[in-house]
């Protein structure tokens, strides 16, 4: 039995393809049973965010689930035979990207921290579901001890550690001093409140909140004493904000360009700045043409996060080597000294990968 990992992240596709892969949460209970009924495959997990869609498992056969999985998401979600190139890790080099990605160190942001908290939510849901057994456990339950150390051994941390934290930075850079912007959330998540409560501390002025659900609006007003609105009605006050951040889970666009057109009829020419943190995004991209609209969308926030990664950098190899000691301890020797890992094309021959699964419990 092998263990196995399979997916793209922002770094090897950009957020056009990575929309299209996205998994809907409601639906992701049903897509684990039809990935463990695909016959080389015994166990799995989903983790599908803003920044990667990954499907960790175990299988009898590396090479066959690897290629049962990406005819199954090319079939499910509209991809072309080929037209995505998943990279695929097996064995410890699968159970070594696992922890990094726990630890914020596969993370546009570097040591961003949404990610650990993203990862017990998949995990969960699928344990809720019945798809992961003794590997899967084992491999996850190491993954949030990995996670915890490197954050505490280490600084990767240091400075702003989520994508939340980068959209407040790109904003700062727009209007200078946030000091009495007037700030619409759209999306009531955990990124959302992140954003929200970075933007209120660097000195928002007011701060409107909107979701679907309505009761997770009010909270997160009541929380930053902000205002909440119905998602009705959320566009009766774009006129009158300075900054929108939309993270929500439709699976279509939410603020539309006709919206933005009539709100900056009403703005007599005053900017608005616009962030799109969500996958699928949320704003449409022809929003970008209006006149003194600005729009960013997750995968632009890297720049911000370049620009903070070198004070970080230097922790980089600190904590693979955290890692590496873990990965020793626990018997998966092999990844001590950090070969490289292989990037498989869909279809590609798996011979080059490394195969260490984890020892036995």
């Amino acid at each position: 039995m092998s263990l196995f990992c399979l997916g793209v992240n922002h770094k090897t596709a950009p957020v056009e393809v990575r929309e299209r892969l996205a998994f809907p949460e409601k639906a992701v209970p049903q897509h684990l049973a039809e990935i463990c009924a695909l016959s080389p495959v015994d166990e799995a997990v989903v983790l599908s965010t803003c920044n990667r869609v990954e499907i960790y498992g175990a299988a009898n056969s590396f090479a066959a689930a690897c290629d049962a999985l990406t005819t199954y998401l090319e079939d499910h979600f509209a991809v072309a035979p080929g037209e995505v190139e998943f990279y695929r890790h097996e064995g410890a080099y699968a159970a070594q990207h696992l922890f990094e990605v726990a630890s914020g160190l596969d993370s546009m942001v570097l040591g961003e921290t949404e990610i650990f908290g993203q990862i017990k939510k998949a995990y969960a849901l699928a344990q809720t579901s019945g798809t992961t057994a003794r590997r899967m456990n084992k491999l996850f339950q190491q993954s949030f001890s990995v996670g915890k150390l490197v954050r505490s051994s280490t600084q990767i941390q240091q400075g702003s550690t989520s994508i939340g934290s980068a959209a407040v930075d790109l904003a700062e850079k727009i209007f200078g001093q946030l000091d009495g912007c007037r700030v619409m959330i759209i999306g009531a998540g955990e990124m959302s409140r992140t954003t929200a409560q970075s933007l209120r501390s660097r000195g928002a002025a007011s701060l409107i909140v909107s979701n679907r659900s309505h009761d997770k609006a009010v909270e997160l007003a009541a929380e930053l004493e902000g205002e909440a609105v119905r998602f009705d009605d959320w566009e009766e006050h774009l006129a009158r904000v300075d900054i929108v951040v939309s993270s929500t889970a439709a699976p279509h666009a939410v603020v539309k360009h006709e919206m933005i057109s009539r709100a900056m009829q009403q703005r007599r020419g005053k900017s608005l700045f616009l962030i799109d943190i969500a996958v699928p995004r949320d704003i449409e991209e022809e929003v970008n043409s209006i006149e003194n609209v600005y729009l960013f969308n997750i995968d632009q926030l890297q720049q911000i996060a370049d620009e903070g990664r070198e004070r970080r950098e230097r922790q980089i190899e600190t904590c693979r080597e955290v890692i590496a000691a873990f990965l020793a301890e626990k018997g998966i020797e092999a990844l001590a000294e950090r070969p490289a890992r292989p990037t498989l094309s869909p279809h590609g021959d798996a011979s080059d990968a490394a195969s260490h699964p984890l020892p036995s419990a």
